[in-house]
């Protein structure tokens, strides 16, 4: 009988939560930064989800499973990246420029590459708390009761972190700030002295 159960649970478990998995590594992968980590951790959540199969209810297996892998992924910051997680409110990251595109590229191809670059260097630096809200809704589409769940903060917090980190986006993609030229009215209608 015990065989069964265990049956009709990896059955549950591969029907409800296997559907997400894409999900939960992308996840992951936006919270560790590293491809090898985030398999890591996904791994390690899948586990746990199959401890807790019996809590998940059907409407809801999507955030379910990504609230494991996100308090997964938690735990694994704080054990191997202690001071990344407490970068809440540190914005100073330096942002490198971009190498020069290869000398047989196409310029289209090659400047969409750099945005693309650009876009996934500026979401990997922000600080952990912004980057996971923005990943849960921007990349993920979740509503935001579903984030606010997930991370376990109010959903205004959810707000709040989604707005500054869309902000601190905006700051890092801007192009930079060119002086104000200065028109020289007088000396070109020739009114003025040299």
């Amino acid at each position: 009988m015990a065989r069964e159960d265990n049956d009709d649970d990896w059955q549950s478990f591969e029907r409800l939560a296997l559907p997400h998995l894409d999900a939960a590594y992308n996840l992951a992968l936006w919270l560790t930064r590293n491809p090898d980590d985030a398999r890591d951790v996904v791994q390690e959540a899948l586990l746990r989800a199959m401890r807790y199969l019996a809590g998940l209810r059907l409407e809801n297996a999507r955030p379910w499973l990504l609230q494991i892998v996100r308090n997964t992924c938690w735990s694994w910051l704080r054990q191997n990246r202690p001071l990344e997680q407490s970068l809440l409110d540190d914005t100073e990251e330096p942002w490198n420029d971009l190498p020069a595109p290869a000398s047989g590229e196409p310029p289209a191809v090659a400047i969409r590459k750099a945005d693309a670059r650009q876009i996934n260097e500026a979401i990997a630096a922000l600080p952990v708390p912004f980057r996971e809200v923005f990943v849960l809704r921007e990349m993920e589409e979740l509503a935001y009761a579903d984030i606010a769940r997930i991370a376990d903060i109010p959903m205004g917090t959810v707000m709040s972190r989604l707005s500054r980190a869309r902000r601190l986006l905006r700051a890092a993609l801007a192009p930079t700030q060119r002086p104000a030229l200065r028109t020289v009215a007088k000396a070109l209608r020739g009114g003025g002295t040299a």
